[in-house]
């Protein structure tokens, strides 16, 4: 193992590659990023112009505002991407105390905003409004990935997991005390990957595991809102017209838009019948009128996302454990965040209020991930050049 990795080499030479990289190329990731967001803006204006026109707003309304987010997005991408990597070090401590200060202001102040009966935003003054659980998973990948590599941790991997462990339960309690439970099942699921990836022992993990879950399944049960979901999910007839009306519908959406969908734009769910489409049932939209081609092409994207973020995390392990786990937490966080949406339209997972990466309306979900490009771009790079050092 190189803890000394050449940061600055890597920044100067990053852009170097040979046509034998493959889909690790550098210029792979960004066609692949660039491809998500161009599709994912498109269908988010397919699923949304009928709501914006309900409420007498322009058509192109909730597109505008994802287009802006997508901007600053890409532009904190580029940031940094050209950032000194070594700088990620020192922004560590002052994110967590950030996500820290926002999670305990959008719970127990006047600047958190409810929405349907949820305490999940923060209208700060002179800022946009904005969603700290979705800064909450960027700051604690990036304090487990730094925390994690650390000389120490492997001299004293137990008193750094309790410290490592403390930092998670004490964010996954901010998390749930805004009704978030499947963001803090998510948030709990990336740092697990982070501790195995971190080469932690098997049986720290499963204890934490095991402590985490008890409370975790009682909590679950503690309101009867998540105790019906689990209930319509299991029992979709018993409420067809109630909790399971949005997964029904999404399935109905799903079943008419077949192999080759009604085409862009002609869907007929998005006009009242499917609540919710431009957001976090984005997907059924898609399917109906891109049809089942069109839904599969998509999910070949994230899978090769998938694929190029875990791949250039295991290729950089020996050189440099902290831009490994980086890379580990942010593919992760991406990539679970896809699979749990997918699954809840299809019908495979209870009803939950995760969105779909890319595509889904909601700014600070894509700023965040556009900016977790930025950095996992800046890892790839780094990989490739990393055989050459």
């Amino acid at each position: 193992m190189n803890p000394e990795f050449d940061y600055q080499q890597c920044d100067r030479i990053k852009h170097h590659r040979d046509e034998d990289e493959g889909c690790l190329s550098p210029v792979t990731f960004l066609i692949l990023v660039g491809l998500l967001l161009s599709i994912g803006l498109v269908c988010m204006y397919s699923a949304s112009y009928p709501e914006a026109v309900k409420f007498n707003l322009p058509h192109y309304y909730f597109f505008l505002k994802q287009a802006v987010y997508a901007v600053l997005g890409i532009v904190a991408a580029i940031i940094l991407n050209y950032m000194p990597a070594r700088l990620y070090h020192y922004a560590v401590i002052p994110l967590l105390v950030f996500s820290l200060v926002s999670m305990l202001l959008t719970s127990f102040s006047p600047f958190g905003v409810k929405v349907f009966g949820a305490q999940r935003w923060l209208d700060l003054p002179l800022l946009p409004s904005f969603q700290p659980s979705e800064v909450v998973k960027f700051s604690v990948i990036l304090f487990l990935s730094y925390f994690l590599s650390e000389k120490k941790y492997s001299k004293n991997k137990l008193s750094y997991y309790l410290i490592a462990l403390s930092v998670i339960v004490v964010f996954a309690f901010l998390i749930l005390i805004q009704k978030a439970y499947t963001t803090m099942i998510l948030f709990i699921v990336i740092s697990i990957a982070l501790l195995i990836a971190g080469k932690l022992s098997v049986r720290y993990i499963f204890t934490g595991v095991a402590f985490l879950f008890v409370p975790a399944f009682f909590l679950l049960l503690s309101e009867g809102y998540r105790i019906r979901r689990i209930v319509s999910f299991f029992l979709p007839n018993l409420d067809p017209n109630g909790l399971g009306w949005q997964t029904n519908m999404a399935m109905n959406a799903i079943k008419e838009g077949g192999f080759v969908g009604k085409g862009l734009g002609n869907g007929s769910y998005k006009y009242g019948l499917l609540p919710e489409v431009q957001n976090d049932f984005i997907f059924a939209n898609i399917v109906e009128e891109l049809g089942l081609f069109g839904a599969l092409f998509i999910i070949i994207l994230f899978c090769l996302f998938a694929l190029i973020g875990f791949r250039s995390a295991e290729r950089i392990w020996n050189n440099s454990p902290f831009l490994s786990l980086l890379a580990t937490g942010i593919t992760t966080s991406i990539i679970a965040q896809v699979i749990l949406n997918i699954g809840v339209v299809t019908g495979l997972l209870p009803p939950t209020g995760i969105p779909l990466a890319f595509f889904s309306q909601g700014g600070t979900n894509l700023f965040i991930t556009l900016a977790e490009c930025g950095i996992l771009y800046k890892v790839i790079s780094c990989s490739v050049v990393g055989d050459r050092l």
